[in-house]
């Protein structure tokens, strides 16, 4: 690849932080055809196309993505530069820290790892981004995320050279809001036959557990709902809607968040959540938080 013109770099940041090619030529005072033709130079030079066009709209490449978040560090560090050099005190530059989600991990297990890496003493500039674990595992391959949270190891069938590195279990609790708790409590789990259940979709890993568990028990709830959204489905509970299984590890912050009450406990049914990375060994400081503070203080 030949050398990169930083200003046609600089004029495809724009455009992305702009969100459009008028607002970036507006910003940079430069007509439009400048601006579109100096990026169409920088895609030449990469060899690879930068934006897909969808309708009016300039959507961001799997290339694009990935050029983009250099583009972003090299000119956070260009102003760093400038300010050290007019005699202003180096604040220390947050090193950025982006992280997928898999859709299945609840949002308070994921708040309950990031915490450590935000609140912790070198300064981190946390992006999270939420999709299913397969595409978030081509975002990883291509280093647009630096670490992927799932509720399962990296599944064979993606060919991403990966490595699954276990952060926890839990077992599972039951919970509902009062009135239809105070019904179930008596004789959980045979407390839930005929009675209302919310859970998650069959692609998670919980989900085939609790099938499983069932079974077993010749229990035979009524499926109220199935959710991809672990935040909706207990949403859905709070209403009343139906009980719903959450990791006990973070029993209080259900209870407290969705004003509703422990139905029960099951050991048998365990989630274990993994921080799936390239590295081997982590390296990444963030990374390397998150997983420290998920054996130390999250799943003891």
């Amino acid at each position: 690849m030949d050398w990169i013109n930083y200003h046609h770099l600089l004029y495809f940041w724009t455009v992305v932080r702009e969100g459009g090619v008028s607002r970036a030529a507006e910003k940079l005072s430069l007509a439009q055809p400048t601006v579109s033709a100096q990026i169409k130079q920088l895609e030449e030079v990469i060899g690879e196309q930068l934006f897909d066009r969808q309708g009016r709209r300039l959507v961001l490449t799997d290339v694009g993505r990935l050029v983009y978040r250099y583009a972003d560090e090299i000119f956070v560090i260009g102003r760093e530069l400038t300010e050290t050099l007019k005699g202003r005190p180096a604040t220390g530059r947050p090193m950025p820290l982006t992280v997928g989600v898999a859709n299945a991990v609840p949002k308070l297990v994921v708040h309950r790892l990031l915490q450590p890496a935000m609140s912790g003493a070198l300064p981190f500039r946390l992006t999270c981004r939420e999709d299913s674990t397969d595409t978030l595992l081509g975002e990883l391959a291509t280093h647009a995320v630096d670490v992927v949270i799932a509720d399962g190891p990296a599944p064979s069938h993606v060919r991403v050279k990966a490595f699954s590195h276990l952060l926890g279990e839990s077992d599972t609790s039951f919970f509902a809001a009062p009135p239809l708790a105070g019904k179930l409590k008596k004789s959980f789990p045979e407390s839930l036959n005929d009675q209302p259940l919310l859970l998650p979709t069959h692609q998670t890993a919980l989900r085939r557990s609790i099938d499983q568990w069932l079974e077993s028990q010749h229990l035979h709830p009524r499926i109220a709902g199935e959710f991809d959204d672990s935040a909706l489905m207990k949403a859905f509970g709070e209403a009343g809607t139906g009980a719903f299984p959450a990791p006990s590890a973070i029993e209080r912050e259900v209870i407290r968040q969705y004003r509703v009450q422990v139905v029960g406990r099951v050991k048998a049914l365990r989630e274990r959540y993994y921080a799936i990375s390239v590295e081997r060994r982590v390296k990444h400081p963030g990374v390397m938080a998150i997983t420290t503070a998920a054996r130390r203080d999250v799943f003891l």
